[in-house]
């Protein structure tokens, strides 16, 4: 079951397929960010993870709302609309264009019609969604263990996001890095970021970073690190923090991310994946908090017990 539930997932063996899902996920998340009101820190974009893969949630159209469903158990993408309609096709190996064109079409039969910035976010050299056909693979058995360890680091993630009791981001995918991250807020501001994030404009990443941060997050990887992590930092990043001892053992300091980044298979192949994520959270977390004098006390709950 635990083979199962936190499969191996090399990123050289589906490099491809994730490069072409990411830009997938961006069309869908780029539809929920135009038709959504803003919200801090860019919460209005995100997708969820579900049973059976990833969704957009509501997304309002007028008097109507509908959602964009990416289901990895049947591997189709679904359209459903508050008034029952519905719409779905094959998630499979064709171009990002392809796709585009695809999802475009099926809201405009549906009455949904809608339209996006098609360029990419965070991505250097950026393709336009809809002249990209270099980005075309889709190997099933690679999406379906992705999105299993996402179901895993979601529920993981939920335990550690109900520890706290201040302001607390939900557990969310963004599509631009794209990761899984939940974010805590000491509830104090934080200095203007500096952006120069590849096609992001620079008042994004500084409203996202308005506030004094400690996040974490499951990434599977890229760059300066070709294999799949959890991962952790501060913002800003506090005095001392990149010497912290965390825990457990095979998590380090990688200077490149300015992260605490735990390798996947390290959680993966411990005795409880569970306790060995919780550790690393907890002790990222205290030590951002404890060098940043958070106030731990007012933001933590100090029990367990669940209201009856």
């Amino acid at each position: 079951m635990t083979a199962q539930a936190w499969p191996e997932l090399p990123l050289a063996a589906w490099s491809d397929t994730c490069a072409t899902l990411h830009l997938y996920t961006q069309i869908v998340g780029k539809v929920r960010l135009t038709q959504s009101p803003w919200v801090n820190h860019s919460w209005h974009v995100t997708l969820y993870v579900t049973p059976r893969g990833l969704t957009t949630s509501a997304i309002p159209h007028g008097d109507r709302t509908f959602d964009i469903a990416f289901d990895f158990v049947d591997h189709q993408l679904r359209i459903s609309a508050s008034d029952g309609a519905t719409k779905a096709f094959a998630l499979e190996p064709v171009p990002v264009a392809v796709f585009y064109a695809r999802l475009m079409a099926a809201l405009d039969e549906l009455a949904l019609s809608v339209r996006i910035c098609r360029k990419p976010n965070e991505i250097p050299d950026a393709i336009l969604f809809h002249e990209d056909e270099t980005h075309r693979s889709y190997d099933r058995e690679y999406v379906t263990r992705y999105w299993r360890i996402l179901v895993q680091a979601d529920r993981v993630f939920k335990i550690f996001r109900s520890r706290f009791a201040g302001k607390c981001s939900p557990v969310h995918y963004f599509w631009g890095a794209p990761d899984l991250a939940v974010t805590r807020f000491s509830g104090r501001g934080a200095p203007p970021h500096p952006g120069g994030v590849p096609n992001l404009p620079d008042w994004v990443a500084r409203e996202a970073y308005s506030h004094e941060v400690s996040s974490c997050g499951f990434w599977a990887g890229g760059g300066p690190v070709p294999y799949p992590v959890f991962y952790a930092y501060a913002y800003p990043e506090p005095d001392g923090f990149s010497k912290a001892p965390v825990k457990p053992a095979a998590a380090s300091w990688n200077g490149d991310l300015k992260e605490f980044i735990l390798p996947y298979d390290a959680v993966r192949s411990s005795q409880s994946p569970d306790d060995t994520l919780l550790e690393f959270l907890q002790s990222t977390y205290e030590a951002a908090a404890d060098l940043a004098s958070w106030d731990r006390g007012f933001l933590e709950k100090l029990g367990t017990s669940t209201p009856r």
